[in-house]
């Protein structure tokens, strides 16, 4: 069996990518061209997924869409939070540390203080204004296939994260417009048959802005990959 060479400059064209990309949380104010959207989510339908079922389904605005859903959502900033999907019931040990060290970084790169509740609150906010961002999309799943498809949209906000990143595109997934089911089903017309997994909003990002040169750390590939070679698993 011939295995296809794959070239070096083309891997490190991947990790050179992979490495590059963040959660872009301050966007500049003007739009994405369509054709540069529509190549992202070309780039992105070439996601894997269970038996190629491929069942997301990607609602995305634009302009004056834009502007109503980002309205809504922050007019409701305060409710409660409902989603069609059950919500962690707990983090502990090191996700629950992991959590922490993120939020805090975050808060520490605009500078605020740990204890500063109200302020940590605002900036929480601002996931419901899109951080600025031009555009936004709601990613379905069709709830009959149940886990398998949500697993499914997640290889796909993956995917679509990649190519913002190789297209010079900021994008942030964010589960914060899940939390608002109800709200964003009835405004952008979503069938109750489709469960609304997540969102990501995306622009051009603001190079200029603190809040985007703040980096998330990875844990060391020995947390999270164990070893069988017929023996015992290490």
């Amino acid at each position: 069996m011939s295995l296809r060479a794959v070239p070096s400059s083309e891997a490190q064209a991947v990790a050179d990518v992979l490495a590059r990309r963040h959660s872009c949380r301050a966007f500049e104010d003007r739009p994405v061209p369509p054709e540069l959207i529509e190549r992202m989510l070309t780039m992105a339908q070439q996601t894997p997924s269970w038996c190629n079922v491929q069942p997301w389904q990607v609602v995305v605005t634009s302009g004056e869409g834009t502007v109503r859903l980002r309205n809504a959502l922050y007019a409701a900033a305060n409710g409660e939070n409902e989603s069609d999907l059950p919500r962690p019931s707990s983090y502990a040990g090191v996700y629950l540390q992991r959590r922490r060290e993120s939020g805090y970084a975050l808060y520490r790169s605009v500078g605020i203080a740990r204890e500063d509740r109200e302020a940590r609150a605002r900036q929480a906010g601002e996931n419901f204004r899109l951080f600025g961002a031009p555009h936004a999309a709601i990613v379905t799943s069709a709830a009959e296939l149940g886990p398998y498809g949500v697993l499914d949209v997640g290889a796909y906000l993956g995917t679509v994260a990649i190519a913002a990143e190789a297209l010079g595109l900021g994008l942030v997934i964010q589960a914060a417009l899940a939390m608002r089911a109800s709200l964003v089903r009835e405004l952008l017309s979503i069938p109750e048959d489709r469960v609304i997994v997540a969102g990501f909003s995306f622009g051009w990002e603001a190079r200029d802005q603190r809040i985007n040169r703040y980096r998330t750390a990875r844990a060391p590939l020995e947390d999270a990959v164990c070893w069988f070679d017929g023996g015992e698993t290490r």
